[in-house]
């Protein structure tokens, strides 16, 4: 049997083929990743802060959430380390703020951080373990 060389539009079209499946994957990648992006901030700790009944140092933390709904899973992370994690319910506000902030408690003598909203979105959410922290140093 004699094999027949390739023909040039039959490579052409094997080059396009590769290349065709190539960005494919390269558009599958860029999209996960920036689903990903959309659900991570940045949390800068002034002082010592509570998260649910953790001790977070001051500094600044990379915070990851998953979930769409109104109940979602909050990890606050500083390296590839996760220091801290709670559940929060996510809240709509009117307009997306300019800049990164939360809300301390300090009532029961202890920073206890009860929200935390994100530049440019329009969700904040609100820590569930916040309460339970304030309310057990209470009773103490």
């Amino acid at each position: 049997m004699v094999s027949r060389p390739e023909t040039g539009q039959k490579r052409e079209r094997m080059k396009l083929n590769n290349l065709a499946k190539v960005m494919v994957l390269g558009l599958a990648v860029l999209v996960a990743t920036g689903a990903f992006a959309a659900n991570k901030g940045t949390f800068r700790a002034q002082e010592a802060v509570e998260i649910n009944g953790q001790q977070l140092p001051a500094g600044e933390y990379q915070v990851r959430w998953e979930g769409n709904g109104p109940s979602v899973e909050i990890s606050f992370v500083k390296g590839n380390k996760e220091i801290a994690k709670t559940t929060a319910t996510a809240v709509q506000l009117p307009q997306s703020p300019s800049f990164d902030s939360s809300v301390v408690n300090h009532a029961n003598g202890k920073a206890v951080v009860s929200q935390i909203q994100f530049a440019g979105k329009r969700t904040a959410f609100n820590l569930e373990g916040s309460d339970r922290a304030a309310m057990g140093n209470a009773s103490r």
